[in-house]
């Protein structure tokens, strides 16, 4: 079974919902959630908030973190995910936020540089990942792995 048919029999298991949020991802974490049968059961919403104005409009990260501390950051991250999770009323809440590349990195956020949120219930974990760059979607192929297992970890605590 894979894992993200493993990730689904979890969570439906645990009678729960997930919602996504992604951003450098572009709807891949959603789409590997959406390729496993039944999942219609447990997922209840997919937002991709690539640009600034969609995290503002759509998940209202206020501007004054996109502002102060950049849309790949941890603030901007936990606003995405607490915010996420108000609007879908999931349990199970995912944010990632992060430069794919091959452009856009600096000394301060290369490009690889990921910020994962994930909400279960009350309790949030922000997870900030330094891929290898190893282009565009080598990076987003590791960020939806690296997802799905912290997920899986976090779910089977919550217990």
């Amino acid at each position: 079974m894979s894992y993200n048919k493993k990730i689904i029999s979890l969570i439906k298991r645990k009678r729960m919902k997930l919602a996504i949020a992604e951003s450098c991802t572009g709807g891949m974490l959603s789409s590997s959630i959406t390729s496993v049968s039944g999942s219609s059961k447990v997922f209840t919403m997919g937002l991709i908030t690539y640009s600034n104005q969609a995290k503002k409009s759509i998940l209202k990260v206020p501007q004054k973190i996109i502002k102060k501390y950049g849309a790949v950051s941890v603030q901007c991250c936990l606003a995405m995910v607490n915010n996420l999770s108000k609007i879908s009323k999931s349990k199970v809440c995912i944010s990632i936020t992060g430069i794919a590349g091959p452009k856009g990195g600096s000394k301060q956020k290369p490009v690889g540089l990921v910020f994962i949120g994930i909400r279960v219930g009350k309790k949030v974990v922000i997870n900030k990942c330094n891929f290898q760059n190893k282009g565009r979607v080598f990076i987003q192929k590791q960020t939806v792995k690296k997802t799905l297992n912290l997920l899986g970890q976090l779910i089977k605590r919550d217990s």
